[in-house]
């Protein structure tokens, strides 16, 4: 049984640094993976986690997934996008992670929402500022995505002292 615990613990502990990772970079799921390594401590004999707690970690990741997708649309709307700029954010995201990664995840979208709102006419200042929406709502997720994270592997880490 001893052996079976240290590999669910070696696991857990590499899945909780991929999710804290992933919870920066948008191709990575942070969250789960964080979620599943404290799964993993659950299943060792050490049991340390109420079906409370668990369940309230499974609905803040889900809730947190969400949000990370709502959160860039709205920033983009929120500093006068346009469904352009929230498709341009979109496409600019995809192509930056493939061509220019890592540094892509983050300027992509603000290139992609800029480029959207021009091709809808809206003049450059218009379009900057949406494209700065973009940027901030992307860090809002990657936030919240980072906090939910850190928070999963204090409790992990804390179990295991």
């Amino acid at each position: 049984m001893i052996v079976l615990d240290y590999a669910l613990i070696s696991f857990g502990a590499i899945l909780i640094v991929a999710g804290v990772v992933g919870s920066l970079l948008p191709v990575i799921p942070g969250p789960p993976l964080s979620y599943g390594g404290l799964l993993l401590l659950q299943f060792s004999s050490k049991n340390p986690f109420s079906t409370t707690f668990l369940v309230t970690y499974a609905l803040l990741t889900i809730l947190v997934l969400i949000l990370d997708y709502l959160i860039p649309i709205y920033g983009t709307k929120r500093l006068e996008g346009s469904k352009y700029g929230v498709r341009g954010s979109t496409a600019g995201m995809v192509l930056g992670l493939i061509f220019f990664f890592p540094i892509g995840i983050i300027i992509g979208p603000m290139i992609g929402a800029f480029s959207g709102e021009m091709i809808s006419g809206k003049t450059t200042k218009q379009a900057f500022k949406s494209a700065i929406g973009s940027f901030l709502g992307f860090l809002a997720g990657a936030s919240i995505k980072f906090i939910l994270c850190i928070s999963m592997a204090f409790y992990f880490i804390t179990t295991l002292l």
